[in-house]
Formats: structure tokens, C-alpha cells, sequence
């Protein structure tokens, strides 16, 4: 699904107009981003958890050239799905 496509979907579902979903969803992403720089964890009960996790400096190698080369630490984003959305996922 694309961003599009969940916009149309979300506008469906809340009666909205496509404009209205659209600023929704902006405002849904952008918030979350906001509180993960920050480091914020974001827990919604069923859906899941957006957290952060620090990632070590480590080595690597190109797989084209064979080159070794460092990777620098990061921040990266996480997400963990909660009980009902597995669940959903999972039914047939």
C-alpha cells in the first residue's frame, strides 16, 4: 500500500475528504518522527510500539568490491506490533 492508497483508505473509513486524511496522516507521521528523535517511545494498545534502538559502529565489506569499510553508530527506528494486530494478521 502507498501512501495514496492509505489515504484514500483512511478517508473512506473516517467519512473524511481526501484532503482531510491526507493532513491527518501527515500529522499522525510527523508526530511520530518528532517523538522519536527525542527519543520518545510511542505505545498504541493493540497496534504496537514505535521505539528507538542504538545500533554499534561495526565493520563491513562491499559486496561488490570486497572492500572492508566502517559503519558509524546510529539511532535507528523500531517497531514492535502488538497482541491484536498480530492476531488480525494472523487470522484466516
Amino acid at each position: 500500500m502507498t501512501k495514496a492508497e492509505l489515504i484514500s483508505a483512511v478517508a473512506a473509513k473516517a467519512g473524511l475528504k481526501k484532503v482531510e486524511a491526507e493532513k491527518a496522516v501527515a500529522a499522525f507521521i510527523a508526530t511520530v518522527t518528532e517523538g522519536l528523535k527525542k527519543g520518545d517511545k510511542l505505545s498504541l494498545v493493540g497496534f504496537g510500539t514505535f521505539s528507538t534502538a542504538k545500533r554499534a559502529a561495526r565493520k563491513g565489506q562491499n559486496p561488490q568490491t570486497g572492500k572492508k569499510i566502517n559503519i558509524p553508530a546510529a539511532t535507528v527506528p523500531k517497531f514492535k506490533p502488538g497482541k491484536t494486530l498480530k492476531e488480525a494478521v494472523n487470522s484466516k
